[in-house]
């Protein structure tokens, strides 16, 4: 259960005495999520999620997150709304730590996912890429390729412990990630962690999109590469062309795709498995005794990452 921070009765109270949402009913813990303590918080006034934000996030990146997904709802995007408290803050403090309510979506995300759940996907991506245009603040991604190289430094000859011949393999392909990486492409505000679990449907609909908390600055066709790995490959690993060409279609359908960052989406798409990879191996490598959370593991990724660096071009994602 991903509760990493327990909540007083008490303290409970006089937080939400700051807000104007009627009394207390339920405050129940929710297992989903690794970074943040989330709770399902229910009052005489509805349903909302308590968040209490972990180690780490970084407390100066909170206006970011929080100002963006007020701007992408107020754009129409099916994402939470932060409830401002009657100062009008939508950040204060709980347990210590910052905290804040957003608003509850209904739905739930997808256990089978077919092509038309990928193509709603690529549509709410490419409505969250034009929501973003006008956001005046900025965030740089950490988890760039000059984040990667500091993950794999830090990892360092560890990584044969999880495969033989780990290291010198990410060692290469990061250097080649990084020469070859793309720059002049369309570059906005991107999601950048829009896993199957941050997407909920009603349906073969997105009723909501959900954890900002990796949210920044970067190309836009990377988000989508993100997706790629994300949503296309079935659970023994094999990529599904089917469902990457109606993740491609879906986003088109809402934002055209400019022939170059076509060309790119397969280095994109291995830059995307290598970051995942690299959190992964990352966390695997300094797990902590009794932690609630199983790390994830991440010779998924390298599978995956060893795909794109086989493919030929960008037909391979069904793009003809």
């Amino acid at each position: 259960m991903a509760v990493y921070t327990e909540v007083e009765p008490g303290e409970l109270r006089r937080f939400l005495a700051a807000y104007d949402l009627g009394e207390l009913v339920a405050l129940v813990g929710i297992r989903e999520g690794v970074e943040n303590t989330n709770f399902r918080l229910e009052t005489t006034l509805g349903r909302f999620i308590l968040t209490i934000y972990e180690k780490r996030v970084d407390p100066a990146d909170l206006p970011f997150f929080l100002g963006l997904m007020l701007h992408l709802a107020e754009h129409g995007l099916p994402c939470p709304l932060p409830v401002r408290g009657r100062d009008g803050a939508m950040l204060r403090r709980l347990a210590g730590k910052p905290a804040a309510i957003v608003s509850f979506l209904e739905g739930k995300s997808v256990r089978r996912i077919e092509p038309v759940h990928c193509a709603a996907v690529g549509g709410a991506l490419a409505s969250l890429h034009l929501a973003g245009r006008g956001f005046p603040l900025r965030r740089p991604n950490a988890l760039g390729p000059e984040g990667w190289r500091r993950l794999l430094e830090a990892t360092g000859a560890r990584a044969d412990e999880v495969a033989p011949g780990l290291a010198q393999e990410l060692a290469a392909e990061l250097e080649t990630l990084e020469r070859r990486w793309p720059g002049g492409l369309p570059a906005g505000v991107i999601h950048a962690d829009l896993f199957p679990d941050n997407v909920f449907f009603e349906g073969e609909r997105v009723s909501g999109l959900i954890d900002f908390y990796f949210a920044c600055d970067d190309l836009l066709a990377y988000d989508l590469a993100i997706c790629l790995n994300a949503w296309c490959f079935e659970s023994d690993g094999a990529f599904n062309v089917t469902k990457a060409r109606a993740l491609l279609v879906g986003y088109e359908a809402r934002r055209a795709l400019l022939p170059e960052e076509i060309e790119a989406l397969p280095i994109l798409a291995r830059g995307a498995a290598l970051r995942f990879l690299a959190t992964r191996l990352y966390d695997w490598l300094n797990r902590v005794p009794g932690a609630l959370v199983k790390p994830k593991d991440p010779l998924e990724y390298l599978a995956k990452l060893r795909f794109h660096r086989s493919v030929g071009g960008p037909a391979a994602y069904g793009l003809g």
